[in-house]
């Protein structure tokens, strides 16, 4: 168990101006010891874990760059506010997460002047941080900044989409942070974003593609025709494979991808958008490692998403059987007798259980995403026509 007295460097960070009296070596330590006091407290308490540990590098900046008592900082979901709260004068608290009487395991405006908006929602980030931001300029504030934390899982959601989409249609100075840790729409694709955007920016493949194009339409009657073509391919490839593509539609300034995990890299981008972010948004696409310094949640970042306490050493839940245990167990004995079962969840297979149906039943499962309104009206065609469709919900989800 590790404690807050022992921590030497977190105990000292009162609020996030401290931060910036310490090295760059003392920063990575604190994130250190920020990991360390997280998995301790949550092994303890219970809470979301795996991506409270890959956003310990990113909140740092933030704060070193941004002053969120005056600008604003918006979470999507906010389940990944523990390091936000570690340092902005809660840290001594943070062992009461979760816990009667203590701090919240989300942001909490009562709890903190640098809570910015209540969430529990996915996709609600670019909506709320635009909303604020709109207010700020009503009220003639055009000094403070508004920043929207938003997780790739959260882009399966349309909501930020639409948010996304007005913004980048207005003259406004915002910025979003896609914080991408692989586990959802970007798993297959990061890696060739990041070496595609390098390959067609860098002057030797400029050179390369004047030089050929140059080449193609000096051969006579059909060279122009080929490198129209091969132009009209290259703009096809391009829309399928980068994603800054679709933001930059969108009417954003793409950046990126960077090291989620590198203070000095992110510090550079953030002070960048701090000072040249003023008629036009930006998105700044940064990527994560789930789960960074605890091996099991790197190895089961899925599982240690959100978890009751646990051992500390080993990973291993302390509790056994569960709502969601149960439930699970008991639709899938009757799907077996009855074939028009069908299961449904909106990206949550774990939370609700059914992940167990997943695998006995993989053709009878259906995971739709962040998309519960679409689930519902899905379930609604399944029946229909004489499906039986079990959508597994938290009740608070269908609130939207």
């Amino acid at each position: 168990m590790v404690s807050y007295d022992e921590l030497r460097l977190l105990n000292k960070i009162e609020s996030p101006a401290d931060l910036k009296g310490l090295s760059r070596e003392e920063l990575y330590e604190l994130a250190d010891e920020m990991r360390r006091y997280m998995v301790s407290t949550v092994a303890k308490n219970g809470g979301h874990l795996s991506s409270n540990l890959g956003i310990v590098e990113l909140t740092i900046a933030l704060h070193l760059c941004f002053d969120f008592s005056k600008d604003r900082l918006v979470l999507d979901v906010g389940h990944q506010c523990y390091p936000h709260k570690m340092l902005t004068g809660r840290a001594k608290q943070f062992e009461t997460l979760r816990l009667k009487d203590g701090i919240s395991g989300f942001p909490k405006t009562t709890e903190s002047i640098y809570d910015a908006f209540n969430v529990g929602h996915s996709s609600t980030a670019a909506s709320a941080a635009l909303g604020i931001l709109r207010a700020m300029r009503l009220e003639g504030n055009t000094t403070d900044r508004v920043v929207a934390v938003v997780g790739d899982g959260a882009l399966t959601g349309g909501l930020a989409y639409e948010a996304l989409d007005d913004a980048g249609e207005k003259e406004l100075p915002f910025i979003v942070i896609l914080n991408d840790n692989k586990m959802s729409i970007s798993g297959n694709v990061g890696g060739v974003s990041s070496h595609l955007s390098k390959l067609r920016t860098s002057k030797g493949y400029k050179r390369f593609k004047r030089r050929f194009s140059g080449h193609l339409k000096k051969i006579p009657l059909v060279g122009k025709g080929i490198s129209n073509s091969l132009e009209r391919l290259k703009n096809r490839i391009k829309y399928f494979v980068l994603p800054n593509v679709l933001f930059e539609e969108l009417g954003y300034t793409y950046a990126g991808p960077f090291d989620g995990h590198n203070i000095e890299e992110l510090v550079t981008i953030l002070e960048h958008a701090k000072k040249n972010v003023t008629d036009k948004p930006m998105l700044i696409h940064v990527m994560t490692d789930k789960g960074r310094g605890y091996a099991p949640a790197q190895e089961d970042p899925e599982r240690f998403h959100g978890i009751g306490s646990f051992d500390e050493a080993t990973g291993k839940s302390k509790s056994g059987l569960n709502n969601s245990k149960i439930f699970a167990g008991a639709l899938c004995r009757l799907a077996e007798e009855n074939e028009k079962i069908v299961a449904i969840t909106a990206a949550m297979p774990t939370g609700t259980g059914l992940s167990a149906f997943r695998d006995r039943f993989p053709n009878r499962f259906f995971d739709v995403g962040i998309a519960e309104q679409h689930a519902v009206t899905m379930a609604a065609g399944m029946a229909s026509m004489g499906v039986r469709p079990v959508f597994a919900v938290y009740s608070t989800f269908l609130q939207r």
